[in-house]
C-alpha cells in the first residue's frame, strides 16, 4: 500500500490530448494488457520506441514514435505484485506524435523486451507473482502477560516515538524526491514538446520551401511554354506571310507576263496594220503619181483651169494657215507651260463629232528614213503637236483611254531612232502622248482617217 503510494507520488504529470481518430500514417495503440510480470502494448503497426528508467519508485518509460492512443485509459492500477499501475500520456501531433507508456514496479527489476508486427511485450526477468493481498505479520501472544517495569515501558514509549519519527522523515523524503521527479520529467516532457514543436515548424517551413521551388517552377515551365508557344505562333504567322508574299510574286509575275503578251500582240497588230497602211498609202500615191501624169499630158489644155485651181487651193492654204495660227494662239495662251506647237488638225475628209474619242493604240515603227510613232482612235480627232525641249507631245481633244494596256511606255531606246520612249495618259478630259527624243528633231503630223502619225527624221550612226 505504502508503494503503491509512493509511485502515485512520483508518476509524470503530463498533457493528455484525446484523439478521436488517428491519422493513417500513425500507429494507433489499442491496448495495454498486463499478465503477472509481463505488459503487451498493442498497436496498429510494428512499434519504434525508445526506453529508460527512474528509480525510487521504480519505473520503466516507453516512447512510441508516431503514435497515438486510442481507447486507453490514462491511468490502470494493478498491484499484483510485481506491476504496480500503468499510466500513459500523448506528446506532439502528426509525424511527430509520441504515446508513452509508464509501467510501475513493486521493487527494482529487469525487463526483457520484445517487439513483433503489432505488439510490444516487456517481460520481468524471473516472472513475477499474481496480484495478491498481503495481511501484516503479527507474533502470538504470550499465554500470560508479564508484568514490567516503568523503566522498560518508558523505554518501549522512547523506541516507538523514534520508529514513528524515522518513518515520518522517510515519508517526507521520498515525498520530496518524487517532487523532484516530478519537476524533472515535466521539463523533460516541455523540452520534448518544445523540440517536437520546432521539429512540426522545421517541417513546415521545408513544406513550405518545397512547395514555393514546384510553384516557381511550374511559373517557369509555364513561361517556357508560353514562350514556346509564341514562337510556333511567330514561326507560322512568317510562314503565312511568305507564302503570301510568294503567291503575290506569283499573280505579279503572271499579271507582268500576260500584259507582255497582250503589248507584243497589240505591237505585232500595230505593226500589221501599218504595213497594211502603208502599202495602201503607196499605192494610193502610185495612183495619184499616174493620175497627175495623165494630167500632165493635159498641161497646155488645161494651163487655164489649173491656174484657177492653184489660186483657189493657194487661198484655201493661206485661209488654213490662219485657222492653224490662231489654234496655236488660242492653245499658247491657255497653256502654262512654255512649249512650240509643231502641228494641229483634224482629218480633213470627215467632220470631227462633238462626241466623246477613245484612243485605242499607241505604236512605233521604223520606216525608211523615218522613225514614226502613231497613235489610233475610233473616230476622227482634233489634236495638237507641240515641243517641250527634247520631247514632243501630241494631245488629243475630248479623249480618253480605254486599255490600261495602252498606258505603258514604250521603249525604244535600243533602235536606230532618234525617239527614246512613248508614253500615253490622260489629261482632264484629253489624252497627251509624251514622245521622248535623244535630241530635238524634225517632225511631221498628219492624220488619215483614224490615224495620226508622227514622223521623226533619223540621221545616220
Amino acid at each position: 500500500m505504502k508503494a503503491s503510494a509512493v509511485w502515485l507520488l512520483g508518476v509524470v504529470l503530463v498533457p493528455f490530448w484525446a484523439l478521436a481518430q488517428a491519422p493513417a500514417n500513425l500507429n494507433t495503440i489499442t491496448g495495454v494488457q498486463v499478465n503477472g510480470g509481463t505488459v503487451t502494448i498493442t498497436g496498429s503497426k510494428k512499434a519504434n520506441f525508445t526506453t529508460f528508467t527512474m528509480t525510487d519508485p521504480p519505473r520503466l518509460v516507453i516512447d512510441i514514435a508516431e503514435a497515438v492512443f486510442s481507447g486507453v485509459p490514462e491511468e490502470t492500477q494493478v498491484g499484483n505484485g510485481t506491476v504496480t499501475g500503468i499510466r500513459t500520456a500523448s506528446y506532439g501531433s502528426d509525424d511527430s506524435a509520441i504515446a508513452r507508456v509508464l509501467i510501475g514496479f513493486e521493487r527494482e527489476v529487469e525487463t526483457d523486451i520484445q517487439a513483433t508486427d503489432t505488439q510490444l511485450v516487456v517481460k520481468v526477468v524471473g516472472g513475477g507473482g499474481q496480484a495478491v493481498a498481503q495481511a501484516p505479520t503479527t507474533q502470538p501472544e504470550p499465554a500470560a502477560a508479564q508484568p514490567t517495569t516503568d523503566g522498560t515501558a518508558a523505554k518501549a514509549a522512547a523506541a516507538a516515538e523514534t520508529e514513528r519519527q524515522a518513518q515520518e522523515k522517510a515519508a517526507a523524503e521520498a515525498t520530496a524526491r518524487a517532487e523532484a521527479d516530478r519537476q524533472a520529467q515535466e521539463k523533460a516532457a516541455a523540452e520534448a514538446s518544445a523540440r517536437a514543436k520546432q521539429d512540426a515548424d522545421a517541417e513546415r517551413q521545408r513544406q513550405q520551401e518545397a512547395e514555393a521551388r514546384a510553384t516557381s517552377q511550374r511559373e517557369d515551365e509555364q513561361r517556357a511554354a508560353q514562350a514556346a508557344a509564341d514562337e510556333r505562333k511567330r514561326q507560322e504567322e512568317e510562314a503565312r506571310a511568305s507564302a503570301q508574299a510568294a503567291a503575290d510574286e506569283r499573280k505579279r509575275q503572271e499579271e507582268e507576263a500576260r500584259a507582255s503578251a497582250q503589248a507584243a500582240a497589240d505591237e505585232r497588230r500595230a505593226s500589221s496594220e501599218s504595213a497594211a497602211e502603208e502599202k495602201k498609202r503607196q499605192k494610193e500615191e502610185a495612183r495619184a503619181a499616174a493620175k497627175a501624169a495623165a494630167e500632165e499630158k493635159q498641161a497646155a489644155a488645161k494651163a487655164a483651169a489649173d491656174e484657177a485651181v492653184e489660186a483657189r487651193r493657194q487661198r484655201e492654204e493661206e485661209a488654213r494657215a490662219e485657222r492653224e495660227r490662231r489654234q496655236q494662239e488660242r492653245v499658247a495662251s491657255a497653256t502654262p507651260r512654255p512649249r512650240r506647237e509643231v502641228a494641229s488638225g483634224s482629218d480633213s475628209s470627215a467632220e470631227v463629232s462633238s462626241r466623246r474619242k477613245t484612243m485605242t493604240l499607241v505604236g512605233f515603227q521604223q520606216q525608211p528614213g523615218v522613225s514614226r510613232v502613231f497613235i489610233r482612235t475610233n473616230e476622227p480627232a482634233r489634236y495638237t503637236v507641240s515641243e517641250q525641249g527634247n520631247a514632243v507631245v501630241l494631245e488629243l481633244e475630248n479623249s480618253r483611254i480605254d486599255l490600261n494596256n495602252n498606258t505603258h511606255p514604250l521603249d525604244t531606246s535600243f533602235f536606230n531612232s532618234p525617239v527614246t520612249r512613248v508614253e500615253a495618259d490622260a489629261n482632264g478630259r484629253d489624252v497627251r502622248v509624251t514622245i521622248q527624243l535623244r535630241q530635238q528633231a524634225p517632225v511631221q503630223a498628219r492624220q488619215d482617217g483614224n490615224v495620226i502619225s508622227l514622223d521623226f527624221q533619223r540621221t545616220a550612226r
